[in-house]
């Protein structure tokens, strides 16, 4: 069995934008047990309660919205400048790579390697040349 990976600390903008989010969350489910308890009491208080638990569930999709930004903004600090994949900065980089020794003299290359092939191209010709092959094998005409 492997052990539980340990969760990364959220960046500090995205742990205040939460805490405001869960506060303003708890102020409308305040508001709307306010409100409830006013409506079965018949009380004056139900108006204020229901503007309050309005403007709470505003505020809550306001603090929701700050969090996916700010999530965004600090996932994009942290990638860095000029990344070209979203998800560049979120391991340590990797060990350079050790240099390759240079082959000895006299000694063959290994098998693994084919030195690079030019490809075989047929060269320019003048107009009384009409046919040629081509690498595909096929006959074309130049005009």
């Amino acid at each position: 069995m492997s052990a539980p990976r340990r969760r990364r600390r959220l960046p500090d903008e995205v742990r205040s934008a939460a805490v405001r989010a869960v506060l303003c969350l708890s102020f409308t489910l305040v508001g709307v047990v306010v409100a409830t308890l006013a409506s079965y009491a018949g009380s004056w208080l139900m108006t204020p309660a229901l503007m309050a638990m309005g403007l709470g569930v505003f505020g809550t999709m306001w603090c929701l919205l700050e969090i996916l930004i700010s999530r965004q903004v600090a996932a994009q600090r942290m990638r860095g400048p000029n990344s070209a994949h979203p998800m560049a900065g979120s391991r340590a980089a990797p060990e350079p790579l050790a240099p390759r020794p240079f082959p000895r003299p006299g000694s063959a290359p290994p098998q693994s390697y084919r030195p690079p092939q030019s490809p075989q191209y047929p060269q320019a010709q003048s107009q009384s040349q009409a046919p040629t092959t081509w690498p595909g094998g096929g006959r074309r005409t130049v005009r």
